[in-house]
């Protein structure tokens, strides 16, 4: 692990490469051979025994390359995370909005992953599940990985209870509590899902928590783990979640609101835990915008386009 980042593997075939940096250049097209030769010379990439592979060395196939990825020139998340609780297994995390959980694309010392495996040393550290980059709340990680099946099996098992707070418009016509159990899948857009025909494969409790004007606080309790499963069933209801940058409609990359993020709070986890049969809840710190200050400064905004 280097600066909170672990390596990456390739493992090299046979082939007509003279040097290793050939073979780097043809099998990540996307990175010039200039920049390959800068982290060979870094010491950026080595072999399974840890020495330094410089780009004259000569190509051997059967081996395994280690390499750390790097994104220049990364925009720094100003908002920062909180640990709750840390124990030899597990590390409770509570993420702020626009931080993303795992490295991807553009993002990677800004994620949640790596500032925690930087802050807290901790080489073998596994997010159990994701929240999306938009949402704001608790994140519950791995810690080794002689246990992590083990708590792996309160998600695939459904044992593990998650509760979220979301704002939305208020519909007193719906017949609160409700449970929403459809079918999910891929919508046109790759960013996007979208309820489908067929057997449901998705299940949410929604009732409302709280009302102010056109505005309402939900609560929302998955019982299932879809991609983007509750921004989903709440649009479908007609009740697209405030600050949504993709449902109902997708906003351009760079153009969300940064005043207002995302109105979903992953607010609460409870479960048994496997290990030790002790009943253990996490509640998030964080708090949603107030609805009278929504309806006071969000709505007019809206409404007016």
């Amino acid at each position: 692990m280097r600066d909170g980042v672990g390596p990456s593997c390739v493992s090299l075939p046979a082939g007509p490469w003279a040097t290793m940096l050939d073979f780097l250049v043809q099998r990540f097209p996307g990175i010039a051979a200039e920049v390959w030769r800068q982290r060979l010379l870094l010491g950026d990439v080595v072999d399974e025994q840890g020495a330094q592979v410089m780009p004259e060395r000569t190509y051997q196939p059967n081996l395994h390359l280690y390499y750390y990825r790097s994104v220049p020139d990364e925009t720094p998340i100003p908002f920062e995370e909180a640990v709750l609780f840390q124990d030899e297994h597990l590390v409770v995390a509570d993420k702020p909005h626009f931080l993303p959980v795992t490295p991807s694309g553009g993002y990677l010392q800004q994620t949640l992953l790596v500032r925690l495996k930087r802050r807290l040393g901790l080489a073998d550290l596994v997010p159990l599940h994701r929240i999306d980059r938009d949402t704001a709340g608790l994140v519950l990680f791995s810690a080794q990985p002689a246990t992590r099946g083990i708590y792996q099996g309160l998600f695939r098992q459904h044992t593990i209870s998650k509760t979220y707070q979301a704002t939305a418009r208020w519909d007193p016509n719906l017949p609160w509590p409700l449970r929403r159990e459809t079918r999910i899948g891929d919508s046109a857009h790759f960013m996007q899902q979208q309820e489908l025909p067929g057997p449901p494969n998705t299940s949410t409790l929604i009732e409302p928590l709280a009302e102010h004007g056109a505005l309402a606080r939900y609560q929302l309790q998955p019982i299932t783990g879809h991609r983007h499963q509750l921004r989903v069933h709440m649009n479908a209801l007609g009740l697209p979640i405030l600050g949504d940058g993709i449902y109902p409609t997708l906003t351009p990359e760079g153009h969300t609101n940064p005043a207002l993020p995302l109105q979903l709070l992953a607010q609460a986890l409870e479960f048994t835990d496997p290990l030790t049969g002790l009943v253990r809840r996490f509640e998030s710190e964080r708090r949603l915008l107030a609805l009278e200050d929504l309806s006071r400064t969000v709505l007019p905004s809206l409404s007016t386009g």
